[in-house]
């Protein structure tokens, strides 16, 4: 964002009004209850054209209005503060740009584009209008990667030469969707869902990529695009980060293996985050806290496994801090949490990444 704090569309002191849209998987799980949750941010109007959806919206929210398309919320941007584009990822460009042309800041969920390109020119109508862009990049907030950037910071590892990302499933029959679908237009597949999650926490970790080199399958009968994918970033830095997202892994690896030159990290299993919003718990005291069992463990010389290295307590995840962010920087001008160029650097390598597997080549940035 640029230019001065944006103030609120109502009276001073009232909370930023939120137009929210879709109400699928990451309207109703992930957005709503963040914003609502979230002080100086109001939930004022869900879009969905779904009865069904509609009607989840109006028993979980029941002062929220309701839109069945996305131009009734343009056609009075005057009363609101600020949009959040959950919708299918071939919408996000075409809604965050209306939004942007209607006077309104917008927060779009991961990928926010296609391609790098895309992003680019949203990032650069957003520093024309003076507006935020910001995309919700949610894991930045995860337990373990809050865990390991403080790792990091204290040195407890040392020079890291390698870092192992694994977001794994064991999903052995697609669901169908358009997340699964084989139409590019859809931008569906592993590489752009959770890869846009694992890439954008190895560059955040450990700085711009020089190299990208990927293998990607379609693993499982009936599945029409990447359900396995592996991604190897060579930082320019000289840190090499191995990435793995997949739907058919059957034994599950650690969440996260760093490596360094005086000792590693090695953490099993989610961010319980993700797990509460979908069982209807909401943000408050306790929010975010895995049990000891869970923590990584810290050493060197033996495996985790077998009781090597001492039990590094896992932080608290933070999902509730990305919107807490966003309110801010709308009301006080402080710095866009996750900005359309972070974003864009992020679809450099996963554009990369596609090529490699493609062509079967490493692909130099």
């Amino acid at each position: 964002m640029t230019g001065t704090p944006l103030g609120t569309s109502g009276t001073p002191g009232s909370p930023l009004r939120v137009g929210l849209i879709g109400y699928g998987l990451a309207g109703s799980v992930f957005h709503a209850p963040l914003i609502a949750a979230t002080e100086g941010l109001a939930l004022d109007t869900v879009v969905t054209s779904n009865p069904e959806r509609q009607q989840q919206a109006r028993a979980e929210f029941p002062d929220v209005r309701l839109a069945a398309g996305p131009d009734e919320l343009f056609d009075r941007a005057g009363e609101l503060d600020l949009i959040v584009v959950a919708s299918p990822n071939k919408t996000h460009v075409p809604l965050a740009t209306a939004a942007l042309e209607a006077g309104l800041p917008v927060v779009v969920d991961k990928p926010v584009a296609g391609t790098a390109a895309e992003a680019r020119e949203l990032a650069a109508l957003a520093e024309e209008r003076g507006l935020l862009l910001s995309v919700f990049q949610n894991r930045r907030w995860d337990n373990d990667f809050l865990t390991l950037r403080k790792l990091l910071a204290e040195g407890e590892l040392g020079d890291v030469w390698r870092f192992e990302s694994r977001f794994e499933r064991w999903r052995p029959k697609p669901k169908g969707g358009w997340r699964e679908s084989g139409d590019p237009a859809e931008i569906g597949g592993l590489l752009y869902d959770l890869g846009s999650h694992v890439v954008d926490q190895a560059l955040v970790l450990f700085g711009p990529a020089a190299a990208v080199y990927a293998e990607s399958d379609i693993r499982r009968p009936g599945a029409e695009t990447d359900d396995d994918t592996f991604i190897a970033i060579t930082h320019t830095n000289g840190v090499r980060s191995h990435l793995y997202v997949s739907a058919t892994t059957a034994q599950l690896g650690p969440r996260f293996r760093a490596l360094g030159s005086a000792a590693g990290y090695v953490k099993y299993g989610l961010d319980p985050q993700e797990a509460a919003l979908r069982e209807g718990h909401r943000p408050g005291p306790g929010w975010g806290v895995e049990p000891e069992s869970l923590w990584g463990r810290v050493g060197s010389g033996e495996s985790p496994v077998t009781g090597g290295g001492r039990p590094e307590p896992t932080l608290p995840g933070d999902y509730p801090a990305y919107y807490a962010a966003v309110a801010k920087a709308l009301l006080e001008g402080t710095p866009n949490p996750v900005t359309a160029l972070e974003a864009a650097a992020a679809l450099d390598v996963l554009e990369a990444a596609r090529r490699s597997a493609r062509e079967k080549v490493t692909v130099t940035l």
